[in-house]
């Protein structure tokens, strides 16, 4: 039978090869859902992973649904090797799209395009300004930083919607819940004429190469990492579990909020009831699949923008429901989380035990007496004597 053993010390080879194994099993999974949806399954397949790399303006929308993705899930690895849980990276993007959009709305067609700067920079602020409260409340009042963040995500949901159907909805939108299009110099400048992908693409990567350096090569990023390894270390150490706190919170809500000022002046170009898309959410799973590096960050988030984008043709050309999307993330998910599994233990095949037979053998258990007395026992020390002789 099939039994799991424990490994004398984590495997790096599973390390790397569960992530490819749960996307393997997530594949062949998607095959029996399409089939069993009535639909072709090389079809299903090609829409989800072919079409989103096919042409050059493919790849640019594959980079505009991996730009907040990274972002996000910079941050995110960040919190999670300190260990600080922020589920609410969604409500933290929100909040940034908010900010961004304001200062957006403030300008007017006289304004220089260096408001693009003020505007990132907004949206950052308010990202971590959401985030302070979970900080905050996780340090003065030991709150559970879980659910602190992630229920703060519904407000900052319910604040976008107060915001564009109440003081910032458009007068001249039809009464639609939508505020004013944002100008020409406040929107983030694209990479290429005619595509949607912005300079936000260039500057995930530089975030990537800025993490990094911060993670691997700096002693603040030492110890945030030793702080959620061994925590009695860090603290034998001297290392303060508020500052990394702190600063693994704010710098996760910052990189959210970033990401929401990008999409908001960005593809957006206005604030709606529908800024919030799940980014926040599927950048967990981008940050785990990506092994919380930020170079396996970028493999993953450009995954997940796959999943996003094969969602909506698989809607649009195969007639599913959007929700595919979300299928195929949990299925990644979960796939991620059994195969993880193989890191700590490998599978060993043992035969069932059996008892012995006459044939083999083996020494046969002591008949009992005829007298229906116990077996007669053989006294150790009269051994030893036997062998003094």
């Amino acid at each position: 039978m099939l039994t799991l053993e424990s490994r004398s010390e984590p495997s790096r080879t599973m390390t790397i090869v569960s992530p490819l194994l749960a996307l393997a099993i997530t594949v062949v999974i998607g095959m029996l859902l399409f089939m069993m949806l009535g639909k072709d399954p090389m079809r299903g397949l090609q829409v989800f992973f072919i079409e989103p790399v096919k042409s050059g303006y493919a790849l640019s929308e594959l980079a505009v649904k991996a730009t907040p993705l990274l972002l996000i899930a910079l941050g995110l690895s960040v919190c999670f090797r300190s260990n600080v849980w922020n589920i609410g990276a969604e409500g933290q993007f929100i909040l940034g799209a908010i900010a961004a959009g304001g200062v957006a709305m403030m300008a007017d067609k006289d304004s220089s395009r260096f408001i693009v700067i003020a505007i990132l920079l907004a949206g950052v602020a308010g990202g971590m300004a959401w985030a302070a409260i979970v900080a905050f409340l996780r340090d003065r009042a030991n709150a559970n930083e879980i659910l602190v963040s992630l229920m703060l995500v519904y407000v900052a949901d319910m604040l976008l919607s107060y915001l564009v159907y109440g003081p910032w909805k458009d007068p001249a939108a039809y009464n639609f819940p939508q505020t004013i299009s944002f100008l020409e110099p406040t929107k983030i400048p694209r990479l290429f004429s005619g595509w949607r992908v912005t300079i936000g693409a260039v500057i995930a990567l530089i975030a990537v190469l800025l993490f990094w350096l911060f993670l691997f090569r700096h002693y603040a990023g030492f110890q945030l990492q030793v702080g959620g390894l061994a925590p009695a270390a860090a603290r034998y150490a001297g290392f303060s579990s508020r500052r990394a706190l702190w600063m693994a919170m704010l710098g996760s809500g910052g990189m959210a909020g970033l990401a929401g000022g990008l999409e908001a002046a960005g593809p957006l170009g206005q604030l709606t009831p529908h800024v919030p898309v799940g980014y926040g959410f599927a950048a967990i799973i981008v940050a785990f699949v990506g092994r919380l590096h930020p170079v396996g960050v970028v493999f993953s988030a450009v995954l997940m923008s796959m999943f996003y984008i094969g969602g909506e043709l698989a809607q649009s050309r195969l007639g599913l429901p959007k929700s595919l999307t979300g299928v195929f993330q949990g299925m990644l998910l979960f796939a991620l989380l059994a195969c993880d599994t193989l890191v700590f233990y490998r599978i060993r095949w043992r035969h069932s035990p059996h008892l012995p037979s006459a044939s083999s053998g083996q020494a046969k258990p002591p008949l009992p007496r005829g007298d229906g007395s116990k077996p007669l026992a053989v006294d150790p020390s009269d051994v030893e004597q036997g062998a003094k002789v």
